[in-house]
């Protein structure tokens, strides 16, 4: 339905050839040493990929991005904690939803137009056991500087709980330089995967703090005790760890994690650079490698271009969600892309626009 359209939405994203033959070969059993040297491969290089603490495991969740978050809650968070979420934008107020769901004690911190690298001045006062935070609020296109909320949390001696799922490979992350506890990630934004597949990294200390949850399926325990023999409780998605493994191998082959962040830095400022003249602006100065978040500033409906870019040049951009859903459309640039690629989108808005391009 879409092999002839140029994807440049934040998730899923464009893949590569190799991965793509991998999701068409038969889906292989997998309760055999075979599969389980296949999970270890996957956790040791996540585990690299993220420059974990030595002893972290990783629980790998057949589920969205959301249930990872909603999981982390469950098994690390109880009502004797106070949470400080940082809240802004929509997966800012997702996470307020979760804990407010399972009646977790927690303070709403509401952000806008900040990386946080002042937390320490503007957190609301209070005692708090958990700083939660998602790396990239996506909705807005904003990049929080997690090292300061690193240091924050090690000061006040709270549970450094990070959502990184559409910012990681493109952008930096590392546990212990900035005292994560717990990664969440996902296969569709920067692994370039099929959804479907869900990781959360677990440090030592995070692992300590599990708790004894009421879920069959959510049961980070039961994970752990099943991974020690490279396997999980439940029907895991096969195929796209296969795919997993894969690209973790790939990713080594193309120069490791830090040139995948390079390039997908690479494309980035070339993308940007490339909007001026069009009546577009960033909506934020702390934009990751990850995405470009734009709003246009000729009063044009931001869904509208989106819903002509896909109908009038086979082109497709994500648009946002709630009330930012006519000012704010998002570019990303994960996965197989570069310059080339890229520039079809640039010639498409440039096209739309009626403005000749430089």
């Amino acid at each position: 339905m879409y092999e002839d359209h140029y994807i440049f939405t934040p998730g899923p994203v464009k893949m590569s050839q190799e991965i793509l033959d991998i999701g068409s070969m038969q889906t292989p059993y997998f309760r055999n040493p075979e599969f389980s040297r296949v999970v270890y491969n996957c956790e040791q290089g996540l585990i690299d990929i993220v420059n974990a603490p030595k002893g972290s495991k990783v629980i790998f969740l057949t589920a969205s991005g959301t249930a990872g978050m909603e999981s982390v809650v469950m098994n690390l968070l109880n009502n004797d904690d106070n949470a400080l979420v940082v809240n802004g934008g929509g997966f800012g107020a997702r996470f307020v939803d979760i804990c407010n769901t399972h009646e977790i004690p927690n303070t709403n911190f509401k952000v806008k137009n900040t990386n946080l690298s002042d937390i320490d001045i503007l957190a609301p006062q209070g005692e708090f056991s958990a700083l939660v935070v998602n790396a990239h609020e996506t909705s807005v296109g904003c990049l929080y500087d997690v090292t300061a909320l690193g240091d924050y949390a090690t000061q006040h001696n709270m549970l450094h709980i990070v959502d990184a799922i559409s910012m990681l490979v493109t952008d930096d992350l590392d546990m212990q330089k900035s005292h994560i506890d717990v990664v969440i990630a996902s296969s569709q934004k920067g692994f370039a995967l099929p959804p479907g597949l869900t990781m959360v990294v677990l440090s030592p200390k995070a692992i300590e703090r599990l708790q004894t949850v009421k879920s069959l399926y959510f049961n980070f325990k039961d994970y752990l005790s099943n991974g020690e023999r490279g396997q999980t409780p439940y029907t895991p998605a096969v195929t796209i760890m296969l795919q997993l493994e894969a690209r973790l191998k790939q990713i080594e082959k193309r120069g490791g994690i830090s040139q995948s962040i390079a390039s997908a830095k690479e494309v980035a400022e070339y993308f940007r650079s490339s909007l001026e003249g069009l009546p577009i602006k960033l909506t934020t100065l702390f934009m990751p490698n990850a995405m470009t978040a734009l709003t246009p500033t000729d009063g044009k409906s931001a869904l509208d271009i989106v819903n002509d870019l896909e109908r009038n040049y086979k082109v497709m951009v994500c648009p946002n969600g709630g009330d930012e859903r006519e000012t704010i459309f998002r570019v990303s640039h994960m996965g197989e892309v570069d310059k080339a690629y890229t520039d079809v989108l640039i010639d498409a808005l440039f096209d739309y626009y009626k403005v000749s391009r430089n």
